[in-house]
């Protein structure tokens, strides 16, 4: 086996975005079989929907020489467990010996369950991930340390954290292949109800390439539609602190920190925030950290990259005008 695969996610409008960092580690990586350079066997791409002209060309420009429509039991869509037993299947019909997928809510639930399937080792949030000596790269104990861990065996699995590394493209032609597993049986966990949350258009705190969040400066939830209107000019998410979440100002599922989301986005600006250790936990992986806060002496001054003693309910609203005006 030499084949390296990654697992593409959905969202509401066709591929996330988030994937294609991921298949420019993958595609890098290698395979097992490889020395140096991208991997001779090619790149293949596992989907649980059917592929469109749109999405194959979306995929065929990422380097995707191979493209897995997986065909799941009809009626069971949304049942991990069987999703999980239908992906394994078809990567083992395909000589896989590297998964890669996100280190998402669904990655997190797909993942773990594929690898105790295969009896295979697997790495979550990853950062780097390298085929070919079977080597990833993460942190742990909320952030305080960074491991080099190394794989072995027949098969290893990737869940790599979004924002890891910038996308790259590289244009191959790619054919589709349909695998049929809609005759994957449950083995014991069945989904009883599925209930769709009111998130309207909201972007993933865990995807986000930017996101804009509040703590105590922003003094009650209704300032918090302040940030709600300069994050849908920026295309970004909205966090928030402990602070805030146990106020009641925000769900606790807004929260970033060592007791809410890990996140790594490309900027993070942090409105009011302190910067306490446990909030620092979830937000140190990101690439440019900018903080408003009437206290220069605040914590976060001491860990970002730039800042301003200011008042965020002053500046965020001046930005997004600014930002509606073009």
């Amino acid at each position: 086996m030499s084949n390296a695969a990654v697992i593409i996610e959905l969202d509401g409008t066709g591929i996330k975005e988030a994937n294609w960092g991921m298949v420019t580690m993958a595609r890098m990586g290698g395979t097992p079989s490889e020395g140096t350079g991208d991997s001779k066997a090619g790149l293949i791409a596992c989907i649980m929907t059917p592929v469109d002209d749109s999405m194959r060309s979306e995929l065929e420009s990422y380097g995707i020489s191979t493209i897995v429509e997986v065909v799941l039991p009809q009626g069971l869509e949304t049942n991990p467990d069987v999703s999980a037993r239908a992906l394994l299947s078809a990567v083992k019909a395909h000589q896989v010996s590297s998964v890669y997928g996100l280190s998402t809510a669904l990655g997190k639930d797909l993942l773990p369950r594929m690898a105790a399937l295969a009896g295979s080792p697997l790495v979550m949030d990853c950062f780097e991930a390298d085929a070919r000596t079977g080597m990833a790269r993460t942190s742990q104990y909320s952030g305080k340390t960074l491991a080099s861990i190394k794989m072995t065996g027949e098969r290893i699995f990737f869940g790599v954290k979004p924002n890891s590394r910038e996308p790259e493209k590289k244009p191959v032609s790619a054919e589709i292949l349909r695998f049929d597993a809609s005759d994957t049986a449950i083995q014991g966990l069945r989904v009883l109800d599925v209930q769709t949350g009111d998130q309207g258009k909201a972007v993933s705190l865990a995807e986000a390439e930017v996101i804009i969040a509040g703590g105590r400066g922003m003094k009650n939830a209704k300032n918090f539609d302040i940030l709600v209107q300069c994050a849908e000019k920026l295309k970004a998410a909205v966090g928030a602190s402990r602070v805030a979440v146990d106020s009641g100002w925000v769900p606790y599922a807004m929260q970033v920190g060592q007791t809410g989301e890990k996140v790594s986005p490309k900027v993070y600006i942090a409105c009011g925030i302190s910067g306490s250790i446990q909030h620092f936990a979830g937000m140190k992986m990101s690439g440019m950290v900018i903080a408003l806060n009437t206290d220069e002496n605040a914590a976060i001054m001491a860990n970002c990259d730039y800042y301003a003693v200011a008042d965020a309910l002053e500046v965020i609203p001046a930005v997004t005008r600014i930002l509606e005006n073009g």
